[in-house]
């Protein structure tokens, strides 16, 4: 008679009950390898405002002050534009992109086009999901600011009538390509249409702030924040007169708490979970939640008010 050996093959149940097993440890996997990443990329985004309070600080060193917001010649057309961050560029190591710009040329000259496409590594944050490139969008009143009311918190959200939650990009006409930035300066806590040129915070329009200004002291005074893409692209250049919401491009106001769902394309954000990280004013940088306090957040923001925030506060 013909013997066989045991065979030692998985059956068809073995196999699926293998397969099931690989596919929850891959669904289990997944989540933390995202995590890592995610958690990568917040450290790059904090390396890079680490950057900006240095050159902040080198900034103030030489020259005895901070950047302007931007500089404007010309209040109604807010021009040559040239911002904050195109001013330390020699400090953040882009003084290539630095030397091809004249300073009293408007950004959107066509002498400018090579820089207005110039990617600077420094300001843009890993986890932002807009192209290092993106169409810049037209204004309506082409690029005008319009003064409107402050936004009252006990209002409605609709009452804040300067563009709402829209996408300033998605409109009917664009200018130009530029490379975008995930940071700004922060202008203060009022709406930074009601005066492009006075904000309570440390940058808007031909700003000239020491640090002996800062009141608050620098540690409870922020400086510079995120900004995600998630309503338009933000710019490193400054302000370009034609663009749909030429001076929220470079500052931003803390109307509402960083991810607020309802927060308009001025407040800060980011692409990181439950919050935005900022440059204060000694340099560090901090990461503030959403869950922040509305008035610590405003205390935060601004220069002079003279409040007192602890450090377990934000």
């Amino acid at each position: 008679m013909k013997s066989y050996k045991n065979r030692t093959a998985f059956t068809l149940v073995e196999l699926l009950v293998v397969i099931a097993i690989i596919g929850i440890l891959v669904g289990l996997l997944l989540p933390a390898v995202q995590a890592a990443r995610e958690a990568a990329r917040r450290a790059s985004c904090q390396n890079n405002m680490h950057q900006i309070g240095v050159a902040l600080h080198n900034y103030h060193s030489a020259f005895k002050q901070l950047p302007s917001g931007w500089i404007a010649d010309d209040d109604d057309h807010h021009e040559p534009g040239w911002g904050w961050a195109a001013a330390i560029l020699p400090q953040i190591e882009a003084s290539a992109a630095y030397q091809d710009i004249n300073f009293s040329l408007a950004i959107e000259e066509d002498a400018h086009e090579d820089v207005r496409q110039t990617s600077i590594e420094a300001f843009i944050c890993p986890s932002d999901i807009l192209e290092p490139l993106f169409a810049i969008g037209e204004g309506d009143d082409h690029g005008d600011d319009h003064d409107h009311g402050h936004h009252d918190d006990d209002d409605d959200d609709d009452d804040h009538d300067h563009g709402g939650s829209a996408h300033v990009d998605l409109v009917d006409h664009s200018l130009f390509q530029i490379a975008k930035s995930n940071y700004v300066g922060v202008y203060g806590t009022t709406d930074i249409h009601e005066d492009l040129y006075r904000g309570d915070g440390l940058f808007y329009g031909n700003s000239r702030h020491r640090f002996r200004d800062i009141l608050d002291g620098l540690s409870q005074t922020l400086m510079v924040g995120e900004r995600s893409s998630r309503l338009g692209g933000s710019i490193w250049h400054g302000v370009i007169h034609d663009a749909n919401q030429p001076a929220a491009r470079v500052i931003g106001a803390a109307d509402h708490v960083p991810n607020d769902p309802v927060g308009h394309f001025e407040d800060f954000g980011s692409y990181h979970a439950d919050g935005a990280q900022f440059v204060l004013s000694d340099g560090s940088v901090k990461f503030i939640t959403k869950f922040v306090d509305l008035k610590i957040y405003h205390a935060l923001t601004t220069r002079a008010k003279k409040e007192v925030v602890q450090a377990d506060d934000f």
